[in-house]
């Protein structure tokens, strides 16, 4: 393939707007512009993609696993490479692989790990999300009790230093279990702070907002609900406006109506994005894993333990996409902005990824016009062909 390359033939969704009878032309692997096929440059190599739809790749900040991988249990950059190639037959562009509540020593391995998946250039790899341990016992939901706990000066000094080295860096805690100075630090340097697993109040939300706290962990899922005299963390998600707010759109975790609501409620300039908290099943025929030594069961679209809790989320972005789609009767262009375009302002990393546009990233997805995968393209470079 030429390094200058035109996508010819699709209908095309940049984030913003929809262009028809024009081409996406891309050079080393970067958006040049989207301009009519008789318009491209001399030499110009073309693909035919006549009837398809081009949109920007999917980010998924909230990855638990896939391809049959669990981060709890491989940290090291092959299982990250499994994890990004099993998301990728779903249109996810870019992730962040994420690391349940565990040990100190797990997190020390998937630091390492993510550092020599980021020296392997593995496509569609982002950065980490750490996910505890640092939460509510109260609001644990599926993450292990025994391993919760206070964020001493140890654990700051490990996720500090994974700043600035990854393209994007997430650290999921609780007021419970972590300071509004261990916030703010963390948040002056750069790594996005979400409030999650938290039984706190609005005040407390607001606190931690100003504090630098970005976004929120799976909105209504393990947090206090809103209230009529308390309003939570929920309540503080939608009405704090700094604050971006990830949603699993599977249809168990939060209902349709209830997804509605939020987005209508939602003040800016933050947004609702989709995450799908994926565990390794996706890509996989597992009907059972183990978490943290406890058996999660694989049944009809649910991922639970023994006792029905939830554990995780057995969709891929674009089943998201279409679920937000079509049961919530959003625009096709706003269900693919909740899946790209959001994700990517909550965490810095617009100016590269998520829309297409000239300059960014030639991270993109062609499907049908049924909403069916036909390929997934990193960087200009196709890495999944349906």
């Amino acid at each position: 393939m030429n390094s200058r390359t035109a996508i010819i033939g699709a209908r095309i969704f940049d984030g913003l707007f929809w262009h028809d009878d024009q081409s996406l032309l891309l050079d080393g692997g970067v958006i040049t512009g989207i301009l009519p096929e008789n318009d491209l440059p001399a030499g110009t190599e073309t693909i035919d993609a006549t009837g398809q739809l081009l949109v920007p790749g999917f980010i998924d900040l909230q990855v638990n696993g896939g391809g049959g991988v669990m981060l709890n249990d491989r940290q090291d950059a092959d299982a990250i490479r499994t994890i990004c190639a099993a998301h990728a037959q779903f249109g996810t562009t870019g992730l962040l692989p994420t690391l349940i509540t565990d040990t100190f020593e797990v997190r020390a391995r998937t630091i390492e790990g993510g550092r020599q998946a980021k020296a392997e250039n593995v496509p569609g790899f982002l950065g980490l999300h750490l996910e505890g341990p640092h939460l509510s016992v109260a609001r644990k939901g599926a993450h292990d009790p025994a391993l919760i706990r206070p964020m001493d000066q140890a654990d700051l000094d490990a996720m500090l230093a994974c700043a600035d080295v990854f393209e994007a860096m997430m650290v999921t805690v609780a007021p419970e279990n972590a300071t509004v100075a261990q916030v703010k630090a963390l948040a002056d340097a750069g790594i996005i702070v979400s409030l999650g697993h938290t039984d706190t109040g609005y005040g407390t939300v607001a606190e931690y907002a100003n504090a630098g706290a970005r976004t929120v962990t799976h909105l209504f899922n393990a947090m206090s609900p809103l209230g009529h005299r308390e309003p939570g963390v929920v309540g503080g998600a939608l009405d704090i406006g700094s604050l971006h707010a990830g949603i699993i759109a599977d249809g168990f975790h939060v209902d349709p109506v209830s997804m509605g609501v939020a987005l209508r409620a939602k003040n800016g300039p933050g947004r609702i994005f989709i995450v799908t908290d994926a565990m390794s099943t996706i890509g996989s025929d597992q009907t059972s894993f183990l978490l943290n030594g406890r058996e999660i069961f694989r049944k009809g679209g649910r991922l639970t333990l023994a006792d029905g809790t939830l554990a995780g989320a057995d969709i891929d972005m674009l089943s998201s996409v279409r679920f937000v789609h079509e049961k919530l009767n959003l625009s096709l262009d706003e269900a693919i902005r909740m899946a790209s375009a959001y994700p990517a302002d909550a965490v810095g990393i617009a100016s590269r990824k998520g829309r297409l546009l000239p300059g960014l990233d030639a991270d993109f997805v062609l499907l049908t016009e049924g909403l069916d995968m036909a390929s997934t393209w990193i960087g200009g470079k196709r890495v999944f062909q349906a």
